[in-house]
């Protein structure tokens, strides 16, 4: 009778968590379906605006006093959410992602010098764009949209467009990348060419420089950059932040160990963090440094590079990286002391978000000098 009675508790919980996965499959794709059909909506509104409204300068006034008038009876209709900001920004939305070769129908006839338009020639119209084969291109929210809008730069919104996509970033994750001005700081440490194919494939990681930007920026810590702190309290707030951290690092890395030991003629060492990128599939290690970078720095990470290397890493997995996270650094010091071929990098760390005007400006003017 017991025996009985384990294999039915067996075939219960064996169906409950079959159901359950359905039912949790069922409700994710109701959320994308509801998220979808609010972007293809939103789009669509555009489209109307658009082919109702050029943005011809004669047409300024009329424009403006018709978003207005279809705002209050929207809003009298549907309640709220249809302001003439959510309307304009529909708008905004179809003139942005129309543009571009996205397999969506272009622009609709011109409606001609009629300012004024009949209800039945709005509504044939909008028959007419509905009954044409349209392929949207849309994988994420609305909220994700309202943020991509903001990039003027089509190369950097098609950046971090991908990657939202590639690592499924939440709206604050893509605020949190865009404020911290993930792409210039990607970009300013690439070639023209990889520039560019950072705007057409997103971050690839095929080599350890592919891992690096300057600065690292860890202003999710809560460290102030005027106050004095140690290089353990820097470690504590990282690994009390370890998601944050991760975020930042990129893609690919995994956390294995703080503080993690080896021993080496009966002396004892200390690797501040140590990571593996499944994507490069080499250990990650990386040391913490809040003052002036020394070459007894970069020599000592060269001796745990070594050592993981011949005693730790597998045949079939690359050379180890190594990461100096400091506050300061001098780039001569750096190349002087390490050989051209080594894995290490002086990596600068900031507690603040960068100047991201400030960095546009030094990409741009990279972006020349690559063209001279």
């Amino acid at each position: 009778m017991n025996k009985i009675q384990n294999i039915d508790n067996n075939i219960v919980a064996d169906i409950a968590a079959r159901i359950e996965r359905l039912i949790i499959d069922a409700r994710a794709n109701v959320a994308r379906s509801v998220n979808l059909a609010e972007v293809i909506t939103k789009y669509e509104i555009g489209h109307v605006i658009v082919s109702v409204v050029q943005e011809g300068e004669e047409r300024a006034a009329y424009g403006k006093q018709l978003l207005k008038d279809v705002s209050e009876i929207l809003t009298e209709r549907l309640g709220d959410g249809w302001s003439v900001e959510t309307l304009k920004r529909c708008r905004k939305f179809f003139m942005i992602y129309s543009a571009k070769e996205i397999g969506a129908t272009a622009l609709t006839e011109s409606l001609g010098n009629n300012l004024v338009n009949s209800v039945d020639q709005i509504q044939k119209n909008i028959t007419k764009l509905r009954k044409s084969p349209v392929l949207y291109p849309f994988t994420l929210s609305w909220s994700h949209y309202l943020v991509l809008m903001r990039i003027e730069s089509e190369e950097e919104r098609h950046f971090y467009e991908i990657e939202c996509q590639k690592q499924n970033w939440s709206v604050r994750q893509l605020q949190r990348q865009y404020s911290s001005s993930l792409y210039e700081r990607l970009a300013l440490s690439r070639n023209k060419d990889e520039v560019m194919r950072l705007s057409h494939e997103g971050q690839t990681i095929n080599k350890p420089d592919d891992i690096i930007k300057n600065p690292l920026t860890l202003e999710f810590l809560g460290l102030k950059p005027d106050a004095s702190y140690s290089e353990t309290k820097l470690e504590n707030a990282i690994i009390d932040k370890m998601q944050h951290f991760l975020l930042e690092l990129g893609k690919g890395f995994l956390f294995e160990a703080r503080q993690k030991r080896f021993t080496f003629e009966e002396e004892n060492f200390y690797v501040d963090l140590v990571f593996y990128n499944r994507l490069l599939q080499c250990y990650v290690l990386i040391d913490l440094k809040v003052g002036k970078l020394t070459h007894q720095d970069l020599g000592q990470m060269q001796m745990y590079v070594n050592y993981y290397d011949r005693y730790v890493k597998q045949d079939f997995e690359k050379p180890t990286i190594g990461i100096l996270l400091c506050k300061e650094k001098k780039d001569a010091l750096v190349e002087l002391t390490l050989p051209k071929d080594s894995n290490i990098y002086a990596q600068q760390y900031a507690l603040y978000l960068p100047d991201k005007k400030l960095l546009q400006n030094k990409l741009q003017e990279w972006l020349e000098e690559q063209e001279e």
